[in-house]
């Protein structure tokens, strides 16, 4: 007689009402209750809300609303239909412009807790486009039988399963409108099962899809995608492994383009890092220079320098630029970014920022102005080699407040520098990624 296999039931979920007090730096509500603080997903300050928990500990619980009782002023009717569902944005439910003043008073609160500073003056935030403005993604694939098709897009909110979803609202209107067509490209393949992952990347006139497959493509495989190229005008790309392994599907592999200020225009590849939002890059590369003032006489120090995003922009004012970056293959193509712009005045370094650097040769120069824009970890390790180089300004472009605010920290509070300017920039509309900026200067 075969065992009966026992179940746990599935209870229903705990709800409870809360008055939202505040936002976290994730975006997400918080209350208290029970002296306990609740982070709420869907929740606005001044709200009153019923939410169910997802997570409970000893001190701190999670949730999600699932009724508004008395709502913000601030809240709006969120721009996509999907967004109860998808995890690509968490701030559609906050006016776009209460969406920027928040993540400043995010990022003032982080200075204020982790390194103490306040009454810095603060930029005027950076805005642009709130909607396709995502040049930049790496959209899920799956075939899910139950449904009926293949799913192309992010991951539910809070779930490690694909979201069903026929558009994207944020991405750049040439693949987020086109979110149906690829689900049916896809189906039609014979390694539909073995395409888990498709990254997109658009230039100022082309657009790159790369798609990781698992398998060879069959003959007929090779068909439908030529036509799809075709219909669409589009590259498409085959990822067998790793980077290195990435081939267009017909002809030459050819760079995407997209101008920066100083009349530079930016070579990449179709997997090559590069900033999201093109509207908020430029405004950010122009406040750079603006506030660097740079001349002949600087000698220019560009740390996490990538392709020369900075880089060569700088270069078009300052004496001389040295951009540094820990990937060989980005240091090659910065050369050759630098080459196809007839810039002559840089040099690039291939180096682990993050280790000892007191052999490069690069380290044991001056530099009287550096640019740092690292990765979320910050750059502690790099900074007391600011003092070495007699740094006079430090511009600090930081995709994470938190890192920023303890590198401030150290920056004032260790080494002498004054924090002079900070603000944001919304390089990432409806989502509660905070990018931001913030100048320092030597003490005299």
């Amino acid at each position: 007689m075969a065992r009966r296999r026992n179940r746990r039931k599935t209870l229903p979920p705990e709800t409870a009402k809360a008055t939202i007090e505040s936002l976290a730096h994730d975006g997400r509500g918080v209350a208290h209750l029970d002296d306990r603080a609740v982070f709420i997903q869907g929740a606005l300050p001044g709200e009153e809300v019923v939410f169910e928990y997802t997570k409970k500990k000893r001190d701190i619980a999670e949730g999600r609303v699932t009724e508004v009782l008395v709502a913000s002023a601030d809240r709006v009717e969120p721009g996509c239909v999907h967004y109860s569902i998808c995890g690509g944005c968490s701030f559609q439910h906050l006016a776009p412009k209460q969406q920027i003043i928040a993540k400043q008073k995010i990022l003032l609160n982080q200075f204020k807790s982790i390194s103490k500073l306040e009454g810095f003056e603060c930029w005027p935030a950076l805005t642009g486009p709130y909607w396709g403005y995502r040049h930049r993604a790496r959209l899920g694939v799956k075939d899910v039988v139950k449904k009926g098709r293949v799913l192309v897009g992010f991951r539910e909110k809070a779930s490690p399963f694909l979201a069903e979803i026929e558009q994207c609202e944020v991405l750049h209107p040439s693949v987020g409108k086109r979110l149906m067509d690829l689900s049916a490209l896809v189906g039609s393949l014979s390694i539909k099962n073995k395409l888990p992952q498709i990254e997109v990347s658009v230039g100022d006139d082309r657009v790159a899809l790369v798609l990781r497959i698992l398998e060879p493509i069959s003959d007929q495989d090779y068909v439908r995608l030529k036509e799809f190229e075709d219909s669409f005008n589009l590259d498409i790309y085959l990822q067998s492994k790793g980077p290195d392994t990435i081939v267009p599907l017909t002809g030459e592999k050819l760079d995407l383009t997209y101008r920066l200020p100083n009349d530079v225009t930016l070579y990449f590849g179709p997997s090559d890092f590069v900033q999201v939002n093109v509207d908020i890059n430029r405004q950010m590369i122009k406040r750079a220079l603006d506030t660097l003032s740079l001349n002949e006489n600087d000698q220019v120090l560009d740390l996490f320098c990538g392709l020369g995003n900075f880089t060569l922009p700088m270069a078009r004012e300052a004496g001389h630029i040295t951009g540094v970056e820990g990937s060989e293959d980005l240091i090659k193509r910065a050369k050759a970014n630098a080459n196809k712009n007839n810039i002559t005045n840089t040099s690039f370094y291939a180096s682990n920022l993050m280790e000892n650097i007191d052999k490069e040769p690069w380290a044991l120069k001056t530099y009287n102005k550096v640019l740092i824009d690292p990765p979320r970890l910050g750059a502690k390790e790099i900074l007391p080699w600011l003092v070495k180089w007699k740094a006079e300004q430090v511009l600090y472009i930081s995709c994470n407040p938190s890192t920023l605010a303890r590198d401030a920290g150290i920056l004032v509070n260790e080494l002498g520098y004054t924090l002079k300017k900070a603000g944001v920039m919304d390089m990432f509309p409806h989502t509660s990624h905070v990018e931001s900026i913030a100048l320092f200067e030597k003490t005299t």
